[in-house]
Order: structure tokens, then sequence, then C-alpha cells
């Protein structure tokens, strides 16, 4: 069987409605980071089939933001074959091997003691920073952290099921403008974490 061959056979459909379906993912990333730690739930209508190993929002996401001029870097877990060849063909992203030369990453829980490498912008274009995109059981059940800043009118208490390593790290590479932002998925449903977003215990800071 030639490579193309072998490809093709790889290959599921995306979404029903690639045009309607992508913009109301789209504006469900939008909401994410607009109201930080709020979860948005995508409508079963608006989910693309079933794809090996990644939850229904994270191949939502994927279709909805990646393009031609958004290099992908995925974690191993998600560094299979299927995914490669769906996300290739349907999104047409380049997938790279090198960090720093990726807009979106697609991570899962076992990355996140380590974010060297991510590319945070610069002062200037702190829009060309790396997005992660990270897949979780679940969006609950770990320690509540109190959430401020943009889109929260107070504080909001969020307790995803993260590793301490993961707030160490971030909070390392988050000079604003400069940093990352981050979309947290489980399921059908996604978080918002915004560079802009301050993460406190909920003792104080």
């Amino acid at each position: 069987m030639s490579t193309t061959l072998a490809t093709a056979s790889l290959l599921q459909p995306a979404f029903a409605d690639p045009v309607l379906d992508a913009q109301r993912s789209f504006r469900a990333a939008l909401k994410a980071l607009a109201g930080p730690g709020v979860a948005q739930r995508l409508a079963p209508s608006q989910l693309p089939p079933h794809l090996e190993g990644l939850a229904s929002a994270s191949h939502a996401l994927c279709l909805a933001l990646l393009d031609v001029d958004t290099p992908l870097w995925l974690a191993p877990r998600f560094d299979t074959q299927a995914i490669r060849a769906n996300l290739t063909f349907h999104c047409g992203c380049p997938i790279v091997g090198d960090r720093q030369n990726a807009r979106f990453a697609l991570l899962d829980d076992s990355q996140l003691h380590d974010l060297t490498g991510f590319d945070l912008g610069n002062d200037r274009y702190p829009d060309q920073s790396c997005t992660l995109l990270v897949q979780l059981p679940s969006l609950q059940g770990g320690r509540p952290l109190a959430w401020q800043g943009p889109g929260i009118e107070t504080r909001h208490a969020a307790s995803l099921p993260l590793q301490e390593a993961f707030w160490v790290e971030r909070a390392a590479r988050n000079d604003f403008p400069r940093g990352i932002d981050v979309f947290f998925v489980a399921g059908s449903d996604l978080i918002g974490l915004p560079r802009s977003t301050q993460v406190l215990s909920m003792g104080g800071a």
C-alpha cells in the first residue's frame, strides 16, 4: 500500500457543516477566553465525529483554530498517524517537531511540568505567541485557586486537576503582554486561561 493510500485510509469525517460548526466552535473559544475559568460546553450538534485520542472539544478546537498558517506541535500522546493525517488534511496545518516554531500545541497533563521552548511572543507582536490546547480527564477535582483579571468581576474559583509545576511554569513565562494563552478541554467542555488572568491561592496572593 502506498503512503498516499495508507494516509487516505486513516481519514475520518470532520464537521458536518465545516463553515457553520467551525464558526460556532470559534465563538465558544472566544467566549472561554473572555470569561476565564467559566466552562463552555459545545453542543452535540456542533461536535465532529470521534477521532481516537482526542476529546470532542479538542477535535473541535483544532478544526476551528488551525489552518495553513498555524504550525502545530503534538505531545507524544497525540502524535499518532490518525491524528496527524486528519489534522493535516482537514486543517492544512503544518506539524512541527520544534516547540519554538509552533503557534499551537496540543498537550496532555504529563507535559505540563515543562513549558520550555514555546514562543511567548514579544512586546511588539504578543499575538505571535503559542497557544496551548491542554486535554485533561476532567475540568474539576484539583486544588481550588482564585482567578482574577479582565473578564472576571471580582474573583472566580476554579479547581482544574493540574500539577503545581504547571502554575510555576506559567508564572515564569507570563510577562504581559508576552505570555501564553491556554484552553483546557475535557469531553465536550472547555475553559480558557488567557495570559492576562492572575491565578492566586484562595487565601490570598
